[in-house]
């Protein structure tokens, strides 16, 4: 409850404490006040500390709220202050394109402030040997929420179990990437015009993709959902997925051609066989260039399907696929600074705003 003390309780600030934080340290307080196993039975929208930890803390009433906000955001006006005065760290301890530069815009857009910083691990205090909690503790004390990107698996749950702003997921290792699901998941439904009855190849590094894993938990709460896993034997989606899809009752299938696939899905969803993870090189070498999406697989893919990648890719999508107009994964990327600005906003002021 320090906090709460040094700002003079949940029901009031100071008087010379600016509007947005003052509405931030009420729902800091708020939130030590309440325990985390309460917020957690609650609809994500509803909670008044608002993580983004992993992709099952969304329903489809959370993900429309999140989809319809996300909407609103592409016709933004510039110049927007609706985050005016409210202050967004990236602190990202892996490479990273997109997801930060996308947040970063999203905060911006929305006119918020950015502190930032890349290669955490190597230009922050953790080359010193600084805990991430103890990171955590520190920048939440300059910020109104924190963007983390990790090396380790479960690294966002462990800062969200001593934050009292909002810790986002950007990606934890092999782990989950919620924000690129529910980017996801917003791409298929602008694309594909449905969610429910949806048909869809997963294809390349599906161990260690931490995309594929968060998009399979929001799939499977949706009706008639077909997943189609694709995958050198090296790295074969994890039992756990599987045994989570068959206990839901969604339908799967491990598959080796992808021509067959290709010919049969709504959504054919590409991923890079990511090298990083690798500890042998020839397991590497056995897996890359094994599923390639080129010409010729296009021409057997239905003309309503589209091809997803969450990028970057290396060769497993040849250049001159781009032109297709079923390559939706430049599309998909775009849609990620929508869906971003939509959480940002959701997170920090809510839906009335």
């Amino acid at each position: 409850m320090q906090q709460s003390l040094r700002h003079g309780g949940i029901g009031r600030c100071a008087s010379s404490t600016s509007v947005p934080t003052c509405r931030l340290l009420r729902q800091r307080a708020a939130s030590r006040v309440s325990c985390h196993a309460v917020a957690e039975e609650l609809e994500w929208h509803h909670n008044d500390l608002k993580h983004v930890l992993a992709a099952q803390q969304f329903s489809p009433a959370s993900m429309q709220i999140i989809f319809d906000e996300a909407k609103r955001m592409e016709t933004l006006k510039p110049g927007s202050d609706l985050l005016r005065g409210y202050i967004m760290s990236t602190l990202f301890y892996e490479p990273s394109t997109r997801t930060r530069l996308s947040f970063e815009s999203a905060m911006n857009r929305l006119g918020g402030s950015v502190v930032s910083t890349e290669s955490a691990g190597e230009y922050s205090s953790a080359a010193k040997g600084e805990t991430l909690e103890d990171t955590i503790r520190t920048v939440e004390g300059y910020t109104d929420c924190i963007v983390l990107r990790h090396f380790q698996e479960g690294a966002a749950k462990r800062a969200a179990a001593v934050a009292s702003v909002p810790i986002i997921n950007a990606g934890d290792g092999p782990g989950q990437h919620p924000t690129q699901a529910l980017l996801d998941m917003y791409t298929i439904q602008r694309e594909v015009g449905k969610l429910d009855g949806v048909r869809i190849g997963m294809v390349g590094d599906l161990a260690n993709g931490r995309t594929v894993r968060s998009l399979t938990y929001l799939l499977s709460q949706y009706k008639d959902i077909k997943i189609f896993f694709v995958a050198p034997s090296v790295v074969r989606m994890k039992d756990d997925i599987k045994e989570f899809l068959t206990s839901k009752g969604v339908a799967w299938e491990e598959a080796t051609d992808l021509r067959e696939v290709a010919a049969e899905v709504d959504v054919l969803y590409q991923t890079r066989i990511q090298k990083e993870r690798f500890t042998n090189p020839e397991e590497y070498g056995q897996a890359r260039g094994k599923y390639i999406v080129d010409a010729a697989l296009m021409q057997v893919l239905p003309q309503h399907a589209v091809v997803m990648h969450p990028l970057p890719r290396v060769d497993e999508i040849t250049v001159e696929v781009d032109t297709d107009p079923r390559a939706a994964y430049f599309r998909q990327a775009k849609n990620g600074l929508y869906i971003r600005m939509a959480i940002l906003k959701l997170a920090l002021v809510g839906e009335s705003a």
